[in-house]
């Protein structure tokens, strides 16, 4: 046997013992993790030695069979910890998440939200010591964010660590939380092949949650935080623009339909007749537009005026496309902490250009949501409004609802930098904006 065959037969010797590892490690994860029976069987072992140890593009674990055999001989939990921290990169979607964020910044933020996923856990096979800097990067997460996510950490690493000098600063937070090699993750998201892969790892999800809550609830219990993730990540999301049409009036209105219109009888008869066309375009047409509309903006002291006025922004740059508004069209903007403070009526895009460019928020008491619904109530039986749709409430959630549910349909729409839980009445629609959402308008909604 020469040397180059016994390179090969130790390369394909190095290989079978790093998937045998590989398997014993979800195995033991799979032990005392019930409710990730799926996740951990989604990823076919790959041998790569382009890889520094192990990483994933949510398909494969690629693995380095040389260095996964030295960290191994170091312990296997560090084996154990690194499968699952791959799994939660494709769970919370951290693989296809990077947008227009600044990719290094992002891959931290990513590596953070799963080691403190694992690291609630009290797992024997995934326990490690856990030194003075990840402690105080966890305690600066916990006290910012309500829920700790990828997303609320790379906001937080914005603030803390601005521009080219900051993320400089950070190499020490890097070299602690590194777990996988991130080159094989992909960022097209109008690639097929990756929006399929990502869709299944949706179902997987959604799966798990249902496992968690139910038939593996003690044991998910363990990890508070991967619960809370699993919840926040599954709230599904749909186009700002989707669910303003869901609040639009189907009416008349005059304009030539052109979609009904048949040109071979009109140039039949043009032909014919010289100028006695058979068939022309109906005056009216009927298509969905924005008639009679209320936004009520809570401007209690706990809603932020920064996020209230980016949200107005971009319902006005979609209510303001020249398809959005009848030419009669009424929209209410109504500003209320514990009482009315200011009902401004829009009737045309001029108006709300005018309203937007000298916006402030007036009021700073409590927040009641009663005396919006009584004063559009009120409306209503004045009749102010041909026929109101909807009404959608600009809130943090936090004041007393009415009891009884109005005529008309209900959103309320909650301005949060973090995800929260909030129960709503039943009536009523409940989506959670984020304020990266308002660069890439998305809302989450129950």
């Amino acid at each position: 046997m020469n040397a180059l065959q016994k390179q090969e037969e130790r390369q394909v010797k190095e290989q079978e013992l790093g998937k045998e590892i590989l398997r014993n490690a979800r195995n033991e994860l799979y032990l005392g993790m019930r409710f990730l029976d799926v996740a951990l069987s989604s990823l076919a072992f790959t041998p790569e030695e382009e890889v520094d140890g192990v990483g994933c593009d949510g398909r494969c674990l690629f693995f380095h069979p040389q260095a996964l055999l030295e960290r191994y001989k170091e312990g296997r939990v560090w084996v154990n910890r690194a499968y699952l921290h791959m799994i939660f990169h494709c769970l919370f979607r951290h693989i296809w998440g990077s947008k227009e964020r600044e990719v290094r910044r992002w891959h931290l933020a990513c590596d953070i939200a799963a080691e403190y996923a694992i690291d609630g856990f009290l797992q024997k096979s995934i326990r490690r010591r856990q030194d003075m800097l990840r402690k105080k990067v966890y305690q600066i997460c916990q006290s910012r964010l309500k829920v700790v996510t990828a997303q609320g950490i790379y906001k937080i690493l914005e603030d803390m660590f601005p521009g080219e000098d900051g993320m400089a600063r950070l190499a020490h937070w890097e070299a602690e939380f590194y777990a996988d090699d991130h080159s094989k993750w992909k960022q097209n998201q109008k690639d097929p092949r990756q929006q399929q892969m990502q869709q299944r790892w949706d179902d997987i999800r959604d799966r798990m949650q249902t496992e968690m809550e139910t038939f593996s609830k003690e044991a998910s219990e363990d990890s508070k935080s991967l619960a809370e993730q699993v919840q926040a990540e599954n709230r599904q999301r749909y186009d700002y623009k989707d669910f303003l049409r869901k609040f639009s009036v189907m009416r008349e209105e005059i304009r030539v339909d052109m979609d009904t219109f048949d040109y071979i009888f009109y140039h039949y008869g043009m032909s014919l007749y010289g100028n006695m066309p058979l068939i022309e375009p109906q005056e009216t047409k009927e298509i969905k537009k924005i008639q009679d509309f209320v936004i009520v903006i809570d401007t209690s002291m706990s809603c932020k005026g920064e996020l209230v006025k980016k949200f107005l922004e971009e319902t006005y740059s979609v209510l303001s496309g020249t398809e959005s508004f009848f030419q009669k069209a009424k929209i209410h903007i109504i500003q209320c902490d514990d009482r009315i403070q200011q009902d401004k009526v829009i009737t045309n895009r001029e108006e709300l250009e005018e309203y937007m460019s000298h916006f402030q928020i007036i009021g700073q008491g409590g927040t009641d949501f009663r005396p919006a619904f009584a004063y559009v109530n009120t409306l209503v039986e004045q009749g102010t409004f041909e026929k109101l749709k909807g009404l959608i409430y600009f809130t943090d959630g936090y004041g007393t609802y009415p009891a009884a549910m109005p005529l008309y349909e209900t959103a309320f729409v909650f301005l949060k930098e973090d995800f929260q839980d909030v129960d709503v009445p039943p009536w009523a629609i409940k989506l959670i904006l984020e304020p990266e959402d308002l660069e890439n308008p998305g809302i989450e909604v129950d």
